[in-house]
């Protein structure tokens, strides 16, 4: 009970925080520039859509695909229609209560493929570990492609901690950070140490743990190059979902490639810290459009629309796997009762 409420509890914090960026971001947008905003949403091209629905539906296929690579060495090869179902009945669930998602689809390949519920645990965890690299790599990417905004707009920031007022850098600053974090370091460390049977410290260990353990599952893969290859295509299908976005409104539409990675690093992170990436995912893009002067009204209309067709994608395709999954295997029970008949 006391677990459920707690869930209950973060649960309404993070949709909170969803809600209050959504006010925020529209708070930010000035009187007179409402109308630009309204108008960009009003003219924006929702023909692209259709192939945004197609290469986002694209990459959760295949995320299908990389997990039965997964299932495979503890000895089950499910049907990809059930694993897709699940996957996508998954995200849906999650729209709803975060992680509920994750024990959804360990219970479906449970009922109706067979594979113990206990052992798919360990498989979402390896996809957890491997989405949170392959993030740090997009991020790593658009640092890289972009460093003229993105990697100058990060040393503008680093340069506000460091820096004097004449512009020259502070050593007594680097000494104070260098120090608060030897500091944050050493409290951590016997923190962990000290008290490393409490129930918090206890799961960040875990967490902690069960990196390494992924990363090492990982590596003894018997199909790591056909989980590579899955992992990349996943992450090129949503750069490529990012930049048709961006062509969706008359003042993004001349943003490039390059511009799509850094969106989609940073739109990222609200996918991560609110339910269903709710007032987070327009904010962050918005923002990192901001770096290229895409003024705050269009950069959140375009965000707006691209959160809102990867909401609609999980909505419809989830809906639709429900009943399929249920048609389908129908069907199966059925073929598998005339064989057995005859």
């Amino acid at each position: 009970m006391q677990k459920k409420a707690i869930a209950i509890l973060q649960y309404l914090l993070f949709l909170g925080l969803g809600i209050f960026l959504v006010w925020w971001s529209l708070h930010k947008i000035p009187a007179d520039k409402w109308d630009a905003f309204k108008n960009s949403l009003k003219t924006a091209n929702y023909w692209l859509m259709i192939p945004v629905f197609f290469i986002l539906s694209g990459s959760h296929v295949i995320r299908t695909l990389r997990w039965r690579v997964l299932i495979k060495p503890l000895g089950h090869n499910p049907s990809i229609p059930n694993t897709f179902f699940a996957v996508m009945i998954g995200y849906l669930a999650n729209l709803a209560i975060p992680r509920l998602g994750e024990v959804l689809k360990c219970t479906i390949l449970a009922r109706y493929e067979n594979v113990p519920a206990d052992k798919l645990v360990g498989t979402i965890l390896i996809e957890r570990v491997c989405d949170v690299i392959s993030l740090g790599i997009v991020f790593l990417i658009a640092f890289t492609v972009q460093f003229d905004t993105v990697g100058e707009y990060g040393q503008a920031l680093i340069g506000k901690v460091f820096k004097n007022n004449n512009g020259t850098v502070s050593f007594n600053n680097v000494l104070i950070a260098v120090a608060l974090l030897i500091i944050i370091i050493s409290m951590i460390t016997f923190i962990f140490k000290k008290y490393q049977h409490i129930g918090f410290v206890k799961k960040i260990n875990d967490i902690v743990k069960g990196i390494g353990t992924g990363l090492g599952s990982i590596l003894k893969l018997e199909q790591k190059g056909l989980f590579l290859v899955y992992t990349c295509l996943i992450w090129l299908l949503y750069i490529l979902g990012t930049w048709v976005g961006l062509l969706a409104t008359t003042g993004t539409s001349h943003l490039g490639l390059d511009t799509a990675i850094s969106a989609l690093a940073f739109a990222s992170i609200g996918m991560i810290i609110t339910p269903g990436g709710i007032g987070a995912y327009a904010f962050f893009l918005a923002e990192i459009l901001s770096l290229k002067d895409i003024p705050a009204e269009i950069g959140l209309a375009n965000g707006t629309l691209q959160w809102f067709a990867q909401f609609m994608i999980v909505l419809i395709v989830g809906f639709i796997s429900v009943g399929a999954l249920a048609w389908y295997n129908k069907n199966k029970k059925y073929e598998s009762s005339s064989a057995h008949k005859s």
